[in-house]
């Protein structure tokens, strides 16, 4: 527990001391959609639990835990993002004794948006779309009762209007427990790769009439290096704590510090609650729960969580594992 606190201290000063910095970089990459949660428990919870994901949501935060689950699992999830964007989320991981592969697909849409311009700011009668996917493959292996370590490889993909990004990047985690204590670690770096090159033209309305453009500047990854840490506080039959705490240091912002804990009992009833720290638009923690049922010999698990920004307003998250 000393070295959880010692952990979220010195995580604090440094996100103190480095935030005015990183903000200098906010918006110079794309693949921004990589960055939004997929799963409701890691929401609730304040992206707090890379050190913690054991189930299908592995795949995206650390790919390392995959190999850390009770068995094969089956995810799904969705999320009602903010101006009507939506996000799908699915996962499978199947376990071969220390070693497991997982399949995962990410995929985020705006929906129709109305196309306006300084010269018809009302609508110009056409309608457009973005679409985002990153698909990727995961091979995770528990080298002892200690210690895993995961590699996820992924397809990315933006689309707007006819304009499209496609590049590929790499996941990687380990993590380690500290022997019987509760205590456990991980580390990982997301979205590492090239740089995406623009393909396809696209027409914009000027004084000289309709001109098509095509883009030439190239999009980086939004690089992301994780330090996670999860703690048992309470675990007996009836009653269980975690705390969890994660820094991230993304290479387009500034450092932030994520904070949550999880209750749960008779592991049947979930409560959760989660904080961010260095997120401007956060004011109230993020909130959620879940329930665990029997289902056809199996053990089906729902999900649910609430995060509300200050002006962008609220977002609702379903999910729903199967363990198999």
């Amino acid at each position: 527990m000393g070295l959880l606190f010692l952990f979220v201290v010195g995580s604090t000063t440094s996100l103190k001391a480095q935030k005015s910095f990183g903000q200098d970089r906010a918006g110079t990459e794309g693949f921004q959609f990589t960055k939004i949660p997929v799963d409701p428990r890691s929401a609730a919870m304040g992206n707090s639990n890379m050190a913690d994901a054991m189930d299908g949501s592995s795949l995206y935060w650390n790919p390392a835990l995959s190999a850390e689950t009770n068995g094969s699992e089956f995810m799904i999830s969705h999320t009602e993002y903010v101006a009507g964007i939506q996000q799908d989320y699915f996962s499978y991981i199947q376990r071969i004794n220390s070693y497991a592969i997982g399949v995962s697909v990410q995929y985020l849409g705006s929906g129709d948006i109305m196309e306006t311009t300084e010269f018809q700011p009302f609508g110009t009668g056409r309608m457009f779309s973005t679409h985002h996917m990153a698909a990727g493959l995961s091979v995770a292996q528990k080298v002892t009762d200690l210690f895993s370590y995961g590699l996820s490889f992924k397809y990315l993909l933006e689309k707007v209007e006819e304009i499209q990004y496609q590049s590929g990047a790499i996941d990687f985690g380990f993590a380690y427990r500290v022997g019987d204590t509760g205590l456990r670690f991980a580390v990982g770096i997301n979205n590492f790769g090239l740089d995406a090159t623009p393909e396809g033209t696209t027409s914009r309305e000027s004084l000289d009439g309709l001109k098509e453009i095509e883009p030439e500047t190239n999009t980086s990854l939004p690089t992301r290096f994780h330090i996670g840490a999860a703690y048992d506080l309470v675990k007996n039959q009836q009653n269980k704590v975690i705390l969890t705490a994660q820094v991230t240091n993304p290479s387009d912002n500034a450092e932030q510090l994520n904070i949550g804990a999880e209750y749960s009992f008779m592991d049947q009833f979930y409560l959760r609650t989660g904080y961010e720290f260095g997120q401007l638009e956060r004011r109230m923690p993020s909130l959620g729960g879940g329930v665990a049922v029997p289902f056809a010999g199996r053990t089906l698990m729902a999900d649910y969580a609430y995060t509300r920004f200050e002006r962008l307003g609220q977002i609702h998250r379903i999910g729903v594992r199967v363990s198999l």
